[in-house]
Protein backbone atom coordinates (compact mmCIF):
# COMPACT_ATOMS: atom_id res chain seq x y z
CA UNK A 1 0.00 0.00 0.00
CA UNK A 2 1.73 3.23 -1.27
CA UNK A 3 1.44 6.39 1.00
CA UNK A 4 -1.04 9.37 0.67
CA UNK A 5 0.36 11.95 -1.56
CA UNK A 6 0.28 15.62 -0.30
CA UNK A 7 -2.42 17.93 -1.98
CA UNK A 8 -1.35 20.20 -5.15
CA UNK A 9 -0.98 23.50 -4.05
CA UNK A 10 -0.29 26.94 -5.53
CA UNK A 11 1.57 29.60 -3.79
CA UNK A 12 3.61 32.39 -3.97
CA UNK A 13 7.43 31.40 -5.61
CA UNK A 14 10.33 31.34 -3.02
CA UNK A 15 13.98 32.15 -4.00
CA UNK A 16 14.99 28.33 -3.77
CA UNK A 17 12.37 27.45 -6.25
CA UNK A 18 14.64 29.33 -9.13
CA UNK A 19 16.32 26.20 -10.39
CA UNK A 20 13.34 24.30 -10.46
CA UNK A 21 11.52 26.44 -12.50
CA UNK A 22 14.40 27.39 -14.30
CA UNK A 23 14.31 23.34 -15.25
CA UNK A 24 10.69 23.68 -16.26
CA UNK A 25 11.08 26.64 -18.49
CA UNK A 26 14.40 25.27 -20.04
CA UNK A 27 12.51 21.44 -20.68
CA UNK A 28 10.13 23.28 -22.53
CA UNK A 29 12.20 25.43 -24.69
CA UNK A 30 10.09 29.10 -23.16
CA UNK A 31 12.38 32.14 -22.17
CA UNK A 32 14.72 31.07 -19.00
CA UNK A 33 17.08 33.62 -19.04
CA UNK A 34 16.15 36.79 -17.16
CA UNK A 35 12.90 35.52 -15.20
CA UNK A 36 14.64 35.34 -11.58
CA UNK A 37 14.54 39.02 -11.71
CA UNK A 38 10.57 39.06 -11.35
CA UNK A 39 10.65 35.89 -8.92
CA UNK A 40 8.42 37.70 -6.34
CA UNK A 41 6.04 37.97 -9.30
CA UNK A 42 5.88 34.20 -9.92
CA UNK A 43 3.29 31.56 -8.63
CA UNK A 44 4.73 27.69 -8.35
CA UNK A 45 2.38 24.80 -8.03
CA UNK A 46 3.57 21.95 -5.58
CA UNK A 47 3.08 18.34 -5.51
CA UNK A 48 4.48 16.19 -2.82
CA UNK A 49 6.98 19.70 -2.75
CA UNK A 50 8.10 19.40 -5.96
CA UNK A 51 7.58 22.42 -8.21
CA UNK A 52 5.37 20.88 -11.20
CA UNK A 53 4.11 24.49 -12.65
CA UNK A 54 4.88 27.88 -12.83
CA UNK A 55 3.88 31.44 -14.38
CA UNK A 56 4.58 34.55 -13.21
CA UNK A 57 4.24 38.45 -14.53
CA UNK A 58 6.85 41.55 -15.05
CA UNK A 59 5.16 44.34 -14.09
CA UNK A 60 5.36 47.98 -15.75
CA UNK A 61 2.90 50.24 -14.24
CA UNK A 62 -0.48 49.19 -15.06
CA UNK A 63 0.39 46.38 -17.58
CA UNK A 64 2.43 43.70 -17.43
CA UNK A 65 3.52 41.03 -19.40
CA UNK A 66 2.87 37.36 -18.88
CA UNK A 67 5.93 35.23 -18.02
CA UNK A 68 6.25 31.59 -19.19
CA UNK A 69 3.58 29.84 -18.35
CA UNK A 70 4.74 26.16 -17.72
CA UNK A 71 3.36 23.01 -16.62
CA UNK A 72 5.26 19.72 -16.34
CA UNK A 73 4.40 17.35 -18.83
CA UNK A 74 2.57 14.88 -16.51
CA UNK A 75 0.23 17.65 -15.79
CA UNK A 76 -0.66 19.06 -19.29
CA UNK A 77 -4.05 18.67 -20.01
CA UNK A 78 -5.53 18.50 -16.25
CA UNK A 79 -6.30 21.97 -15.93
CA UNK A 80 -3.16 22.94 -13.80
CA UNK A 81 -2.30 25.86 -16.56
CA UNK A 82 -5.47 27.45 -16.17
CA UNK A 83 -5.53 27.56 -12.27
CA UNK A 84 -2.36 28.79 -11.92
CA UNK A 85 -3.44 31.49 -14.78
CA UNK A 86 -6.45 32.71 -12.48
CA UNK A 87 -4.49 31.97 -9.13
CA UNK A 88 -1.65 34.95 -11.21
CA UNK A 89 -4.57 37.48 -12.35
CA UNK A 90 -5.58 37.51 -8.60
CA UNK A 91 -2.28 38.70 -7.43
CA UNK A 92 -2.18 40.80 -10.55
CA UNK A 93 -5.50 42.72 -9.71
CA UNK A 94 -3.53 43.44 -6.32
CA UNK A 95 -0.88 44.73 -7.84
CA UNK A 96 -3.24 47.60 -9.48
CA UNK A 97 -2.79 45.20 -13.26
CA UNK A 98 -5.49 46.10 -15.74
CA UNK A 99 -3.81 44.29 -18.87
CA UNK A 100 -1.60 41.28 -19.69
CA UNK A 101 0.74 40.83 -22.93
CA UNK A 102 1.96 37.95 -23.65
CA UNK A 103 4.12 36.00 -26.56
CA UNK A 104 3.93 32.15 -27.55
CA UNK A 105 4.61 30.07 -30.15
CA UNK A 106 2.68 26.99 -29.02
CA UNK A 107 0.32 28.21 -27.15
CA UNK A 108 -2.17 30.53 -29.14
CA UNK A 109 -5.41 28.50 -28.79
CA UNK A 110 -5.09 27.50 -25.05
CA UNK A 111 -4.75 31.92 -24.46
CA UNK A 112 -7.42 32.21 -26.99
CA UNK A 113 -9.88 30.11 -24.58
CA UNK A 114 -9.02 32.80 -21.53
CA UNK A 115 -9.66 35.09 -23.59
CA UNK A 116 -6.61 36.73 -24.91
CA UNK A 117 -6.74 39.01 -28.20
CA UNK A 118 -4.32 38.07 -30.96
CA UNK A 119 -2.58 42.28 -31.62
CA UNK A 120 -0.14 43.60 -33.95
CA UNK A 121 3.35 42.87 -32.31
CA UNK A 122 3.89 46.94 -33.13
CA UNK A 123 1.11 47.98 -30.49
CA UNK A 124 2.37 47.14 -27.61
CA UNK A 125 3.22 49.62 -25.29
CA UNK A 126 6.94 51.03 -25.12
CA UNK A 127 7.57 49.65 -21.35
CA UNK A 128 6.54 45.85 -22.27
CA UNK A 129 8.04 46.24 -25.58
CA UNK A 130 11.36 46.76 -24.33
CA UNK A 131 11.40 43.99 -22.34
CA UNK A 132 14.47 41.43 -23.16
CA UNK A 133 11.18 38.62 -23.65
CA UNK A 134 9.94 40.97 -26.67
CA UNK A 135 13.46 42.44 -27.72
CA UNK A 136 15.54 39.31 -28.35
CA UNK A 137 13.90 36.22 -26.42
CA UNK A 138 11.23 35.12 -28.45
CA UNK A 139 11.27 35.09 -32.14
CA UNK A 140 10.26 38.06 -34.17
CA UNK A 141 7.46 35.92 -35.64
CA UNK A 142 6.18 34.83 -32.04
CA UNK A 143 2.06 35.65 -31.57
CA UNK A 144 1.25 38.79 -29.49
CA UNK A 145 -1.81 38.78 -27.57
CA UNK A 146 -3.77 41.14 -25.15
CA UNK A 147 -6.32 40.99 -22.69
CA UNK A 148 -7.49 42.79 -19.46
CA UNK A 149 -6.74 40.97 -16.31
CA UNK A 150 -10.11 40.25 -15.22
CA UNK A 151 -12.22 39.83 -18.41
Amino acid sequence: MSAARDPLIIEAARPADEPAIRALLQSAGLPHEDFAGHLANFLVARQDGAVVGAVGFERHGDEALLRSLVVAPGWQGDGLGGALLRRLEDEAQRHGVRYFYLLTNTAEHFFAKRWFQKIDRSTVPPAIAATPEFSHLCPAGSICMRRTVKP
